[in-house]
């Protein structure tokens, strides 16, 4: 990870750019003082904060609030397109739009992106047309940062509950929510509560958003669309299909296909 060999904060320039080929894995937990813009442009990233995951598939990118602990594990070899700002680098409205961000990326935000890798960590910290271009898409954030859609899997504050989402992500294609109360060592009903009050979601939600997000990785893995419907627990490719374009944006059928060819 880029945070293993580059001490992020000790660079003098308000603002630059890294780019970095990830192997599979998981990343070390770690922080930084600046405001993170992360970008998938291969592959899918797991992005983790204590409070939740998030996930990065292909063309998605994530806001990143700075002093937010966080990690990023990948199952497949995926590109990651970084972009670091000082907390005075970028409007004060960026900063209070929450920890951490996914969103859809425009044909200009990922132009943007990319056109940023020029000025890396050795930038020269006086460059102006480096800091009136970084200025621009910081700007751009704000934007951007609010059209999101909930790649989200919040975790649960409580063992028990704790406990029972382990046992549901190792059995997404045949979960219920017996099944995870028990695993818990608690009733049903107990589950259903702690899972609202902990989570903001039902069981039924939650379970439906992992299932989801599995299926992107197992899509970006080359599983059919056919395959990763029964994987991740849907009885049918059109039930899953709906489920996936309700809460992706677009079919799973659409989302491989950009998948490969961003590989």
């Amino acid at each position: 990870m880029p945070g293993d060999v580059l001490d992020i904060d000790a660079v003098p320039a308000s603002a630059f750019a890294l780019a970095d080929e990830l192997t599979p894995g998981g990343g070390r937990w770690h922080s930084h003082t600046r405001h993170q813009l992360l970008y998938a442009a291969r592959g899918v990233l797991q992005l983790e904060v204590e409070g939740g995951e998030w996930m990065l598939p292909s063309a998605r990118a994530a806001w990143l609030r700075a002093g937010v602990r966080h990690r990023v594990d990948v199952s497949i070899p995926a590109s990651l397109r970084t972009v670091y700002f000082a907390v005075d680098a970028v409007p004060a409205e960026v900063a209070r739009l929450g920890e951490c961000r996914v969103f859809a990326t425009s044909d200009l935000c990922r132009a943007l992106i990319l056109y940023s890798m020029r000025w890396g960590p050795d930038r020269d910290p006086a460059d102006g047309r480096a800091n009136r271009f970084f200025a621009v898409l910081g700007d751009c954030c704000v934007e951007w940062v609010e059209a999101i859609r909930p790649f989200r899997l919040p975790r649960g504050r409580s063992p028990e509950l704790a406990t029972a989402m382990t046992y549901a992500r190792h059995r997404l294609d045949a979960a219920h929510v017996e099944g995870a109360a028990q695993a818990a060592g608690i009733s049903a009903r107990t589950l259903g509560r702690r899972f609202r009050s902990e989570t903001g979601m039902t069981w039924r939600r939650w379970l439906r958003t992992a299932r989801i997000l599995r299926a992107m990785e197992l899509l970006a893995e080359g599983a059919t669309v056919t395959e990763t419907a029964l994987s991740v627990g849907f009885d049918s490719p059109a039930a899953f299909s709906h489920a996936f374009s309700e809460m992706v944006g677009e079919p799973p059928s659409t989302f491989a296909r950009q998948i490969r060819q961003a590989a």
